[in-house]
């Protein structure tokens, strides 16, 4: 077949034969784990083959960047052992003091370390990025070099304008990266829309099996950061083992059905759930009734993922009942797996959290929707 014939891969093909990679030796369909630490020299001392040493240079971690960076349209993606290591890095890679605008809500892990960053001579500003005039008020000129936004935002899943954001990071000549953990390259693909570099927490969404702890960061255009990127991942010992890259891989294969299945659960539960009358709100962006709901529909192409969170009328002591009451959903972190998870936020999140103490965060894994219904609302009841 020639390359005029060749099939267009969709991402839903693309993932499932994992970039259509298969061992060239033994031409098995998966490929072998390579857990090689170190890389036999050629007669003449060079390495023609391209590997020197297992910290920077394996197989396995590059067969899954490489099917990251198909899914992303990104140049090249950098795996790490957490999320964490892939988002500090970014920020440990600036090499001068740099004022940085982020998000008011994300993650509450990198939040915390955000606020600390003063330290390696940063400052940072938080603010409600889905506000675009509050975003353009935060910028400090020749200071502000770095833009770091989550959308939708974790736990209240407000959406930020990516295209509308990217807009404003370079014209004040900075970089903007993008938590899209929550979003998927499924359904979104902030590169596309100006972002300079994309961020996942791999241990949720892309892994989905609540097995692998992991971290990517892609890039497309020459990011001025990158190669500092690459060197720092090198000199830390940062990057993802071989086995959890190869464990990756495997969860990857699944990423289309199980993101669209989730997402498809979160929209039925999530509009089912509008009205309950022990309910104060439900934050869901595929909710037309949400503030960013315009922005999500551009910019979240084909879902609105598989997160929602739902606020109780009596409070704090309330949703931490429905918590205690519930059977099929898992009281524990995180997101993204198979399973269904339900988590009271602010108590995990403690001082100077913004997720209000009566709010509970869902996330939808794989099973039956209306058996997931039928057991929230069970709760809800037995803690009324």
């Amino acid at each position: 077949m020639d390359d005029q014939t060749k099939i267009r891969r969709s991402t839903r093909t693309l993932v499932a034969q994992a970039s259509g990679s298969h061992d060239p030796v033994t031409k098995a369909i998966v490929q072998p784990i390579h857990m090689s630490a170190t890389y036999l020299r050629d007669a003449d001392n060079g390495y023609r083959a391209g590997y020197v040493y297992g910290r920077s240079d394996n197989v396995s971690v590059q067969q899954a960047e490489g099917l990251i960076a198909a899914l992303e349209d990104a140049d090249a993606a950098l795996l790490f052992g957490s999320g964490m290591a892939a988002a500090t890095t970014v920020l440990l890679a600036l090499d001068k003091p740099t004022h940085i605008v982020a998000s008011q809500v994300m993650y509450w892990g990198f939040r915390s370390w955000l606020r600390g960053i003063g330290r390696y001579g940063h400052s940072v500003s938080f603010v409600d990025t889905s506000d675009l005039d509050a975003v353009r008020a935060a910028v400090r000129p020749g200071e502000t070099g770095l833009f770091w936004i989550e959308t939708p935002s974790n736990p209240l899943w407000t959406i930020t304008d990516i295209a509308a954001v990217a807009d404003i990071a370079h014209a004040a000549g900075a970089i903007l990266c993008v938590d899209s953990t929550v979003a998927t390259p499924i359904f979104t693909k902030p590169l596309s829309l100006g972002a300079d570099i994309v961020m996942h927490s791999a241990t949720k969404y892309l892994n989905g099996h609540s097995d692998v702890v992991a971290g990517v960061l892609a890039t497309v255009g020459g990011c001025p950061l990158w190669e500092r990127i690459r060197d720092m991942r090198g000199q830390f010992g940062s990057a993802l083992s071989p086995f959890d890259s190869w464990l990756l891989m495997r969860g990857m294969r699944t990423l289309d059905v199980r993101v669209r299945a989730q997402a498809a659960t979160a929209a039925k539960l999530a509009s089912q759930l509008v009205g309950h009358p022990a309910l104060a709100a439900v934050l869901y962006p595929g909710l037309e009734s949400h503030v960013g709901h315009k922005v999500a529909r551009r910019q979240m192409v084909g879902g609105f993922g598989g997160m929602f969170s739902i606020r109780l009328k009596k409070g704090e002591k309330a949703a931490i009942a429905v918590a205690a009451c519930v059977e099929l959903w898992n009281r524990a972190t995180s997101m993204g797996g198979v399973e269904s998870l339900i988590e009271h936020r602010s108590s995990i999140e403690g001082e100077g959290s913004p997720c209000p103490g009566d709010l509970l965060r869902l996330s939808v894994g794989l099973e039956d929707a209306d058996e997931l219904y039928y057991d929230l609302t069970r709760a809800l009841s037995v803690a009324a």
